[in-house]
């Protein structure tokens, strides 16, 4: 059996979902699928899948296999397009994970460019800013807001994201406006924004032309997730230090309103984070590179 055509086989037939559109996109005859993925249980000595007349069921085994599959066969692709000489058509799936609000907002708008010049990856995008197994998940990167704390990851800082204070005019008028930073901590809320790194929320650095300060603000709500972040602050529930590109449309049209005149929060830098390898994929280059270069082009009280 040649194992590396049943594992492709069989990686396929797991996405597809059955044996016969795994054959059609593989343009080989049903059967010769069915036979290699038999071939591979037997190799294995273990169920990979479960069959109905209609479809497959992953087995538990099946799914640790294909998740190990799709990375080994990732990286021998990888293997095989740098010694083609293919750097300026990199291929392959590329999977990345970013928050959901940048991708909708930023990325996704802008990738009709990426695959313009890069049209043989596929991409997929996972969306949260939750902690990500690399290695288990096969992720091949993450975008990331704030100093990375991993130091098993490598990081390359792409750009910096404008932070903006604002409140709906609700919280107004129902608290008053804060007057300083501190005013957070008393007589004030914010709405919090909870670190799936850390476990806790995040603390705000705010500066004037005198003085700079770090507090944690009281909060009756915490998030962790900045589209659910910006809506609480428009529901009402406490002062927001947002992205600039999450709120300008609020802002534009008094859904929110600025607060704190004259303060001012510290940028936010932006991450792309990726585990250490002794080689670094072309797919992941190209689109690290790309990104970094899409910040660059986007106004600078945007992000």
């Amino acid at each position: 059996m040649d194992q590396l055509s049943a594992m492709r086989v069989f990686v396929r037939v797991v996405e597809t979902g059955n044996f016969t559109r795994a054959a059609t996109t593989l343009g080989m005859p049903k059967t010769t699928v069915t036979n290699f993925v038999q071939s591979l249980e037997a190799r294995l000595r273990t169920t990979l899948l479960n069959r109905t007349t209609r479809r497959v069921i992953v087995t538990t085994d099946g799914a640790l296999y294909y998740e190990r599959a799709v990375q080994i066969l990732s990286e021998l692709d990888e293997l095989d397009s740098s010694l083609s000489n293919s750097q300026s058509q990199p291929s392959g799936r590329l999977r990345v994970e970013m928050a959901g609000a940048f991708a909708d907002l930023v990325v996704i708008p802008a990738l009709c460019d990426f695959y313009q010049r890069y049209p043989q990856i596929k991409l997929d995008i996972g969306v949260g800013d939750r902690l990500v197994d690399y290695v288990v998940e096969n992720v091949d990167c993450a975008l990331r807001g704030g100093t990375p704390g991993d130091q098993s990851l490598i990081a390359r800082k792409v750009g910096e994201m404008t932070m903006k204070l604002c409140a709906a005019p609700f919280y107004i008028e129902k608290f008053g406006e804060p007057q300083e930073p501190e005013d957070l901590m008393r007589d004030h809320v914010a709405v919090g924004y909870l670190v799936a790194q850390s476990g806790r929320v995040m603390d705000l650095e705010l500066q004037n032309s005198e003085r700079s300060v770090e507090i944690t603000p009281n909060y009756v709500l915490s998030v962790n997730d900045a589209r659910s972040y910006v809506n609480a602050a428009i529901g009402g529930l406490g002062v927001a230090v947002a992205p600039g590109f999450m709120v300008e449309d609020a802002l534009a049209s008094g859904t929110l309103k600025p607060v704190l005149p004259g303060w001012t929060a510290k940028a936010l830098p932006l991450y792309v984070v990726y585990p250490q390898r002794r080689h670094l994929s072309n797919k992941v280059r190209v689109f690290v590179d790309w990104l970094a270069k899409l910040m660059q082009t986007l106004p600078a009280d945007r992000v």
